[in-house]
C-alpha cells in the first residue's frame, strides 16, 4: 500500500499525557487496593472515559486505507470482541492497583466527589459518548470563536487545562506510538503491505509531529469548550487550578498513561484479528 499517515482524528478525544513506559519503571510504596480503585474510576468517571475507547474502533479501518463500510457485520462483531468494555476496565483496575498510591486517590476522590467534581464528571461523562467527534469539534470551535471575539479568558483557561494534563508534553507521541503500534501489527498479521520498514515509518510520523501536535492543541481546545460551556468562568478556574495540583498531576499521569496503553493494545489485537475476514466473508 503506499503509506499515508492521516492524523488519528478520533485519538484526540483522549487528551494527551504520559506514555506507559514512563510510569511502570517504579510501584508506589503504598498501591490501594482493588476495590477502592474501583470506586475511584466510577467517581472521577474514568470509567466512562475508558468504555469510550470502544468508540474509535469504528475509525480504525480508515488509519489503513480501507473503507470502513466494506467490513460489514463481520467487523462490528469482531471490534465489539476486541473492545470488550468490561475486558477493558480489568486491565485498568490490574494496572492502577500496583501504581495509583492511596495519597493521590484520596485526594482525586476527594475533589471529584464534590458538588463542582460531581458536575464535571456528569459533563466529561457525556462528552466521552458522544460518537460523532465531527458534531463535537464544530460546536466547540464556534464556542472558541466566540470567545476569542468577546475577549473571554476561558481560552487561556483552556490551554492552561491542557498544559495541566499534560505536564510532560509528551501527548503527541504517546498518540503517534498508538498508531506506530496498530500498523505495525497490520502489516505483521498481513492485513497491510507498508512500502515503509519501521524506521521509516516513524522519521515519517517525527515530520507529520508538527501538524499532529497542532491538530491536538485544537482539538483539545475545542473539546474542552464543548465540554464545559455550561460551567461559569469561575468554576472552570477552579478546575484548572485543581488539575494543577501535584497529586492530582500524579493521578492523571497514571490515568492517561493507563488509557493509551489500553488503546494501544486493543487496536495491536485488532490489527490481528482482522487477519481473520477474507473476502468470503461479510465484508
Amino acid at each position: 500500500m503506499q503509506m499515508t499517515l492521516p492524523l488519528p482524528v478520533f485519538l484526540m478525544r483522549f487528551l494527551a499525557a504520559m506514555w506507559l513506559g514512563c510510569w511502570a519503571v517504579a510501584q508506589p510504596a503504598a498501591a490501594a487496593d482493588r476495590a477502592r480503585v474501583e470506586a475511584f474510576l466510577e467517581v472521577t468517571g474514568f470509567d466512562v472515559a475508558l468504555d469510550s475507547i470502544a468508540l474509535s474502533a469504528s475509525s480504525a479501518p480508515d488509519m489503513l486505507g480501507v473503507d470502513a463500510g466494506a467490513f460489514g457485520s463481520q467487523w462490528t462483531e469482531m471490534s465489539e470482541e476486541v473492545f470488550d468494555t468490561a475486558q477493558m476496565r480489568g486491565l485498568a483496575l490490574d494496572i492502577l492497583e500496583n501504581t495509583l498510591d492511596d495519597e493521590a486517590l484520596d485526594h482525586a476522590s476527594a475533589f471529584y466527589a464534590s458538588d463542582l467534581g460531581k458536575r464535571l464528571v456528569r459533563a466529561e461523562n457525556s462528552s466521552h459518548l458522544v460518537e460523532d467527534d465531527e458534531v463535537k469539534q464544530l460546536a466547540g470551535n464556534r464556542i472558541i470563536s466566540d470567545l476569542v471575539k468577546a475577549g473571554s479568558k476561558r481560552v487561556a483557561m483552556y490551554q492552561r487545562m491542557g498544559s495541566a494534563i499534560d505536564a510532560a508534553g509528551t501527548g503527541v507521541k504517546a498518540l503517534q506510538q498508538i498508531q506506530f503500534r496498530f500498523l505495525m501489527a497490520a502489516a505483521a498479521a498481513g492485513v497491510i503491505e507498508m512500502d515503509l520498514d519501521a524506521d521509516e515509518l516513524r522519521a515519517l510520523m517525527k515530520e507529520q509531529e508538527g501538524e499532529l501536535r497542532l491538530s491536538l492543541q485544537a482539538s483539545s481546545l475545542a473539546a474542552s469548550a464543548y465540554t464545559y460551556q455550561e460551567f461559569s468562568d469561575a468554576e472552570v478556574q477552579a478546575y484548572v487550578e485543581a488539575l494543577e495540583e501535584e497529586p492530582m498531576q500524579r493521578v492523571y499521569e497514571l490515568l492517561n498513561a493507563v488509557q493509551y496503553e489500553i488503546t494501544a493494545n486493543r487496536f495491536e489485537e485488532l490489527a490481528h484479528r482482522m487477519a481473520e475476514l477474507t473476502p468470503g466473508q461479510d465484508i
